[in-house]
């Protein structure tokens, strides 16, 4: 939980001084809209029985039958000894933070109506399904043999891939690339940064057993994942500009944890070193090549977390060994992972495609001009993070 907050201050320091309360509420709206919507039906849709491999059922509508029993006394859902209802708030985690990861791509220049339902649409139509393909009984990745320990294509592949629809669907910032658009507080986003690291703990190894040590070899891998990435980023910036940046850093950091995200749990700690540094590398350069595109991704979520999360996931079936509980890599598995990065980055993109179109038809996707240049802390909240504010809405 703590990871969603800390996406709101990662982010928020990021933008411009005027934006940040609007962007702030892309997280922290996201805790209240996606709890609801997971207790409701999102958790039945994830883990109900399943339907054809495609999509969960409605056994857990509204948390029927999810209660305090453990896996092994009263249902086959939650792990052994994990009373089912500690299993389906840690779940919720994991569906909370998928959209707010997205807004990093739309963050300055989208109207908040539009924000809640895009937010409530992706968590049930994509992140649910996606969810149900790659982690529950029956699931079609599952029967296949793809592995996602934590979620790099449930989570990081299919925001990434949402967000990069999102950035062309709805259009570059007012300026954008001519006018520059500098972080307003890099101290804010460092903060944000280290709190996601510390999170990213309870991300990775919290859906390991202590009793077989999977939860401590996806710990370790997770700390030495997030450092070759953080390394690996400054040393290739460095060499590029001649200059470590805190924001590169910070950024390599993430990269690294993204990229360990859906192996952490099945390779060696010296595999999670080099998927960090490979991490780190590859989404530099991905995000690099968003300016030779053309395309405004605010804040790199396409670059590093739908980049990272596609070579995670396809650097799990290189790395993966049967040691370590899972399925050793090879040829084989990595065609399976690549069937998965495949057909979670197509449902993301086509789905997300639709959703914002109709969307835009309904209600409108951007805000005014005017709006867009006075921020939208003030006209769509009324409030301001550093000073007065109008509580005049132009298009909320």
């Amino acid at each position: 939980m703590l990871m969603t907050p800390a996406l709101a201050l990662f982010y928020g320091g990021m933008v411009q001084g005027k934006n940040v309360l609007s962007t702030f509420m892309h997280s922290f709206f996201s805790l209240g809209l996606v709890t609801v919507q997971f207790a409701l039906v999102g958790y039945s849709l994830c883990f109900g029985d399943s339907w054809h491999g495609i999509i969960g059922g409605l056994d857990f509508l509204a948390l029927d039958g999810v209660g305090m029993a453990a896996a092994g006394d009263a249902n086959a859902v939650a792990p052994a000894k994990v009373p089912h209802l500690a299993f389906m708030v840690y779940q919720c985690m994991f569906a909370v933070i998928a959209p707010a990861l997205i807004s990093g791509a739309y963050a300055e220049r989208m109207r908040f109506s539009a924000y809640v339902v895009f937010t409530l649409a992706w968590t049930t139509l994509i992140y649910d399904p996606i969810a149900h393909w790659s982690w529950a009984e029956g699931g079609w990745l599952v029967e296949l043999g793809a592995i996602d320990f934590a979620g790099g294509t449930v989570v990081h592949l299919s925001s990434g891939i949402s967000a990069l629809v999102v950035a062309l669907v709805l259009g570059k910032r007012a300026g954008y690339p001519t006018s520059r658009h500098p972080p307003h507080d890099l101290t804010m986003t460092v903060l944000g940064a280290g709190l996601l690291w510390f999170g990213w703990f309870g991300f990775n190894a919290g859906g390991g057993s202590l009793e077989d040590g999977r939860a401590a070899l996806a710990l370790v891998n997770t700390q030495l994942a997030a450092g070759a990435g953080a390394l690996t980023w400054v040393l290739v910036e460095g060499s590029r500009i001649k200059k470590a940046t805190m924001l590169g850093l910070a950024s390599g950091m993430v990269a690294g944890l993204v990229g360990i995200t859906p192996a952490a749990g099945f390779v060696s700690p010296m595999a999670a070193l080099a998927i960090g540094a490979l991490a780190g590398g590859v989404c530099y350069g991905a995000v690099l090549l968003k300016a030779r595109l053309g395309y405004d991704d605010a804040l790199d979520a396409f670059g590093v977390h739908g980049v990272g999360g596609a070579l995670g996931a396809l650097l799990t079936g290189v790395f993966a060994r049967a040691a370590y509980g899972g399925t050793s890599g090879g040829l084989a598995l990595v065609g399976k992972q690549l069937v998965a990065i495949g057909a979670a980055a197509a449902w993301s993109a086509v789905v997300t495609f639709v959703v914002l179109k109709a969307i835009d038809l309904v209600i409108g996707l951007r805000v005014g001009p005017e709006t867009e240049h006075d921020g939208l802390d003030g006209a769509l909240h009324g409030e301001s993070a550093y000073g007065s504010a109008s509580s005049t809405a132009h298009g909320i």
